[in-house]
């Protein structure tokens, strides 16, 4: 005793000093972030300047970048397959948040989309080889190859919280994610070009009008068609690659979400059990739900297909014509937008009596996805303040002004309120984690209770365990059977919501990523500011309210199997 307080009290042990891994792990991030950063800038400098007839930028330069950096990419991803094959301690973590199985099997369904996609692109430019760079022919064909090489590479190793070689693991994902962000981009241009000279001249092909001003920017005469697209094979192609635009769209950002969460993990250390602490049941469609929800958005799933297709066929039509459409697609949208706020909110109430523990770990996948579904959501909320802007300040009087002014403000609360239950529905604990005093105590367990009054007297037993009869013949009285676990009511409540608002995301949609586009074909907005900033206004917002919807229904289905 005299010695402890001669000695005085001992002091903890020094916290360990991070090795050389972790003290460079910043710098290795930033070393990585930079050199995506500036190829990034490279390709949307060639990428924007390509859209313009008074920049002598044509496409065959975007395509011998967009070619380059695929085929490092690819080359990359086959180094890294390998490397990691002959070692088999480089992955001694997997991140079993990371690559959920729904977000991988939306990555396959969209590569195959592109490639056929690229199949069309290869068709349409063989149509008239004799006029066409070989880099136009060639670029679908690399890009095929590098879609099929990262979509394996994204499904086997999504995963993995890889060891070796640090720096050089982050910066090839981060080199090839910037490669899936510039294709993204050259998508969104190519079809926002596109749908410009539609909408200028609706018998004009946005392809065959770039190379009209590429031929003129190199001073070729050009009487008419430099490249014309006459035979019925050729039509159809040039028709279909452009329908498929939307699928590869979400092909880059899926992949770029994913590859974002590898580079996060790379050299991360986890828990033997962190992995698994939150571990989703297995899926089971339509499983434990009222069947409402389900219905009720099958209904507008269909509803919205048949609203698409009468707008699709109206809006070219005459003035009449063109108005009626724009009434019915308003009209669906408020309907829709408007149930699915109130659903929103109704989750957001069912959560406050939900005495699940909020979940804490450290999840760079979760943390990716409140990002990007914050982030995207300022595409629309643009687009709708803008709306607003022009409907309040222009003063139209006729129903379709006030429809517009419905809907921009219903996009504003549907948008605030879906997000609002989908981040908490991902910080919320599974099933498994509510209060432990619902789950039965080991010395109740296997005990069959005949006097009700003598369950009070067990204090360490639940409020409401199984209760059976003495024997068969006793009173149905004193049988108290409990299927599910108290709250059950809530998790069917909450996985009718989620599937409600996954299928009319879907439908919201398909409806702007397939052609549907009545910011150009309602006046007011384009009167009041203009053809060329509204014009492009939509064209740099649009793409994220896409991606909004597509990354929602991704989030939803989590939030459904967790639920």
């Amino acid at each position: 005793m005299s010695e402890e307080v001669a000695q005085g009290p001992k002091e903890s042990p020094p916290a360990p000093r991070p090795g050389p891994r972790e003290v460079w792990k910043k710098g290795g991030r930033l070393m990585s972030v930079l050199l995506s950063v500036n190829v990034l800038l490279l390709a949307c400098t060639l990428i924007s300047g390509g859209a313009f007839n008074k920049v002598a930028v044509y496409d065959t330069d975007v395509f011998a970048l967009l070619t380059t950096m695929m085929l490092l990419s690819a080359f990359w991803i086959l180094f890294y397959v390998l490397r990691t094959a002959r070692c088999p301690d480089a992955i001694p973590y997997r991140d079993a948040h990371a690559g959920p199985i729904w977000l991988r099997g939306g990555l396959v369904l969209f590569g195959i989309c592109t490639l056929v996609m690229d199949v069309f692109k290869t068709g349409y430019y063989s149509s008239f080889f004799e006029c066409q760079s070989a880099i136009k022919i060639l670029h679908p064909i690399i890009q095929a190859m590098f879609v099929i090489v990262q979509t394996y590479f994204l499904w086997v190793s999504a995963k993995d919280c890889i060891h070796v070689h640090l720096d050089l693991t982050r910066c090839g994902l981060m080199f090839t994610l910037t490669t899936n962000l510039a294709i993204w981009m050259a998508a969104v241009v190519d079809e926002s070009v596109h749908q410009a000279h539609s909408n200028n001249s609706p018998h004009t092909n946005g392809s065959q009008a770039r190379l009209t001003h590429d031929a003129e920017r190199a001073g070729n005469p050009v009487g008419g068609d430099p490249c014309p697209c006459n035979t019925a094979i050729c039509q159809i192609f040039q028709q279909g690659y452009f329908y498929l635009y939307p699928f590869n769209i979400e092909y880059s950002l899926f992949a770029s979400t994913m590859l974002y969460v590898m580079w996060k993990n790379v050299g991360r250390l986890l828990t033997s059990s962190h992995g698994h602490s939150h571990a989703p049941s297995p899926v089971s469609l339509f499983r434990e739900t009222f069947f409402i929800g389900p219905i009720l958005g099958l209904m507008l799933f269909v509803v919205g297909l048949a609203v698409f297709i009468i707008y699709e066929v109206q809006v070219s039509g005459e003035g009449s014509e063109t108005q009626q459409a724009l009434v019915i697609y308003y009209s669906f949208n408020i309907v829709c937008l408007g149930l699915m706020t109130l659903v929103s909110l109704s989750g957001s109430i069912i959560y406050r009596f939900d005495r699940r523990a909020m979940d804490h770990h450290k999840n760079p996948t979760r943390t990716l996805d409140v990002a990007l579904l914050m982030g995207a959501a300022l595409g629309q909320y643009a687009i709708s303040y803008y709306s607003i802007v022009a409907v309040v300040v222009g003063m139209p009087k006729d129903l379709l002004g006030g429809l517009n002014l419905a809907h921009a403000l219903l996009l504003i609360a549907q948008h605030t309120f879906q997000n609002v239950f989908i981040i908490e529905s991902l910080h919320r604990g599974p099933p498994e984690t509510e209060p432990q005093d619902t789950a039965p105590k080991e010395p109740c367990h296997g005990l069959t209770f005949a006097n009700l009054d003598a369950l009070h007297t067990l204090p360490s037993c639940p409020p409401t365990p199984r209760l059976v009869g003495p024997s068969s013949t006793g009173p149905q009285e004193a049988e108290a059977i409990i299927l599910a676990p108290r709250g059950h009511w809530r998790r069917r409540c909450l996985k009718d919501i989620s599937l409600f608002l996954l299928l009319c995301n879907v439908i919201l949609w398909i409806m702007p990523a397939f052609g549907a586009r009545p910011h150009f074909s309602n006046t007011v907005e384009v009167d009041f500011y203009g053809y060329a900033l509204w014009a492009a206004i939509v064209n740099i917002c649009l793409p994220f309210g896409i991606f909004y919807r597509m990354h929602a229904v991704s989030s939803l289905l989590e939030v459904y199997v967790l639920s």
